[in-house]
């Protein structure tokens, strides 16, 4: 499994990536999680120790070659071999490969993002099961980062600025070679949320995660949602996400 969260700000995406991946390990699946949003927030949702820490300086050279990445992994080096050393390790077995957050310094941080760029192009198909969560908004997904994913799941709360964003963010469907493109509805009050969604932003919905009293209290105590409300309606929404995307993609 290959898929990427993205979506508005705000919109939960995080939450559901980071309770997403740890239902899936769960199963028993190897789930390594790629945190490309350089602002804190899905180390909260998985129960790992936040850490501003990206690819090491060590793990990366300059490359010489003309039209080719500025920064590539040393030589010695390949994909799998950095994510067993420089992934955090988290609960459920999840991995935790970060690029990088705002307060390194700026060429520190580029480096690490190259480095990110070429582990998420080059990883073996048959080691893991990617999660990746994207930052809110259209600027990563559409310059390239989501690559990796098989499956894009635009989080979509029914509100008319992220039915927007879902709208602008679901021409990735229109990109060369492009993922599967799908919706997964989050906040949902009323019986008409989904078919809301579904109709504004023609895409087909393959989750709805109800509002839920429990996300909201993990978020005040910076703690993940499957620990706090194992049981809550928004953790047994997932889980019915997870099945389903699972099945999906066993499929493709």
């Amino acid at each position: 499994m290959r898929i990427a969260f993205v979506g508005k700000g705000g919109a939960g995406k995080s939450v559901i990536a980071g309770t997403f991946a740890r239902l899936l390990a769960r199963r028993g699946e190897p789930v390594l999680v790629v945190d490309s949003d350089p602002l804190p927030g899905l180390t909260y949702s998985l129960g790992v120790e936040s850490t501003d820490a990206g690819i090491p300086d060590e793990a990366v050279v300059e490359n010489t070659e003309k039209g080719a990445p500025r920064y590539v992994l040393r030589p010695d080096l390949t994909a799998a071999d950095a994510v067993e050393q420089y992934a955090v390790h988290g609960p459920d077995g999840v991995r935790v490969l970060q690029f990088g957050k705002i307060r390194d310094s700026g060429r520190g941080l580029m480096r690490s993002q190259f480095a990110f760029r070429q582990i998420t192009a080059e990883l073996p198909d048959d080691k893991w099961n990617i999660v990746g969560d994207l930052p809110g908004g259209t600027r990563q997904p559409f310059m390239g980062w989501g690559r990796y994913a098989r499956t894009v799941l635009i989080v979509v709360e029914p509100m008319a600025k992220s039915v927007l964003s879902a709208k602008r963010l679901s021409r990735l469907q229109l990109i060369d070679d492009p993922p599967r493109v799908v919706a997964v509805v989050s906040k949902v009050r009323e019986d008409g949320d989904v078919e809301l969604v579904q109709e504004r932003t023609g895409l087909e919905v393959v989750g709805a995660v109800p509002y839920d009293e429990a996300l909201l209290e993990a978020d005040r105590r910076g703690r993940p949602l499957i620990e706090e409300g194992p049981d809550s309606p928004a953790v047994k929404a997932i889980e019915l996400l997870v099945d389903r995307v699972r099945a999906e993609e066993a499929r493709a």
